[in-house]
């Protein structure tokens, strides 16, 4: 996809809600193809609701648009500088963690084991060292990028509640509406876990928004890779998605029909994948490879996503380099 986006267009995105070609599957593919219908009881599509709470933010608070234009403005300039080796893109962040757990029950109360299992797969999945990470295509595998990003749980804080389900609103992020005040954003990050409703399963504040309700929000049995877990999506990559936009990545397909993504080494896509699509998955003239479906930032199962970009590594390292809207972290 271009990496350079018009800032018209970013706009009209930002207001927006945010054919298969006959080619033999390798044998991991189908392996893992085979492996994903026995987990899978009844198919459920993964829903993010990242883009759509952007939308209810920039309506809340119209400045929110300029901020982020500002912020794709500094990307810009750092991938320029990046291309033309004036910048690095190496060297291992380390980001601090503070887990926020709302439970109306006892499943809700996810353990210490659960949580420090979605620490590992962050940091496994962020270091491309997770070990689905050689199913990628070969079509791809020169693309695939270590992040290099580590997270270190920093504190688990618990609140029994009531409340059932929380919805997209930040309310469980704000102790006055009965949930958990966000410890320190603006240098640590922030997990609420708790039970979103609607079927969704987490959502994210793209930089720019307000410290106040800066984080991730994922519900707990989506949380991790044990305990209290629910197949499709029961490997811990709810998180990375959710803290990929946290870290300013948008959809792969970029919420358009064949969109804008704003990396340059994602192909182009019809709209988001679900399940495990055979390889290749070939839309918007997108072929031979086709879609990258097995990024991150699409929709399919935890099992069938394994891998981030260089583009993408390129675009979330922006936002901690001096003047970037995440910089506070590297303080």
């Amino acid at each position: 996809m271009k990496k350079i986006l018009q800032l018209i267009a970013f706009g009209t995105m930002s207001v927006a809600i945010i054919s298969c070609s006959d080619v033999s599957l390798d044998n991991s593919n189908a392996a893992l193809n085979s492996l994903n219908k026995s987990a899978r009881n009844e198919s459920k599509d993964r829903g993010c609701a990242a883009m759509e709470v952007l939308e209810e933010n920039m309506k809340d608070d119209p400045s929110l648009k300029d901020r982020m234009d500002e912020i794709e403005k500094h990307t810009k300039d750092y991938e320029k500088k990046q291309k033309n080796g004036r910048v690095g893109a190496t060297g291992t962040l380390i980001i601090p963690v503070v887990v926020n757990v709302l439970y109306s029950n006892a499943n809700e109360n996810i353990s210490d084991a659960q949580i420090q299992s979605q620490i590992d797969v962050l940091n496994k999945d962020f270091s491309a060292t997770n070990s689905d990470l050689s199913l990628v295509p070969s079509a791809f595998s020169s693309a695939v990028s270590n992040l290099e990003i580590q997270f270190v749980l920093s504190s688990v804080v618990r609140k029994s509640s009531t409340k059932t389900s929380w919805g997209t609103r930040d309310a469980m992020k704000s102790a006055k509406k009965g949930g958990i005040d966000p410890t320190t954003s603006t240098t640590k990050l922030n997990l609420w876990v708790c039970n979103i409703g609607g079927g969704i399963l987490g959502y994210a504040q793209f930089p720019g928004g307000s410290s106040a309700t800066d984080g991730v929000v994922i519900g707990p049995q989506y949380f991790g890779n044990t305990g209290f877990v629910s197949a499709p999506y029961d490997k811990g990559r709810t998180a990375t998605h959710e803290v990929g936009h946290w870290l300013n990545l948008r959809h792969i397909w970029g919420d358009a029909s064949c969109g804008n993504d704003l990396v340059s080494d994602t192909p182009t896509q019809q709209t988001s994948n679900f399940g495990c699509p055979a390889f290749p998955h070939v839309t918007c003239s997108n072929g031979p490879n086709g879609d990258m479906f097995m990024n991150y930032m699409d929709y399919t199962d935890d099992l069938c996503m394994y891998m981030f970009s260089g583009g993408q590594k390129t675009r979330t390292r922006a936002i901690f380099a001096v003047g970037g809207a995440r910089a506070s972290f590297n303080l």
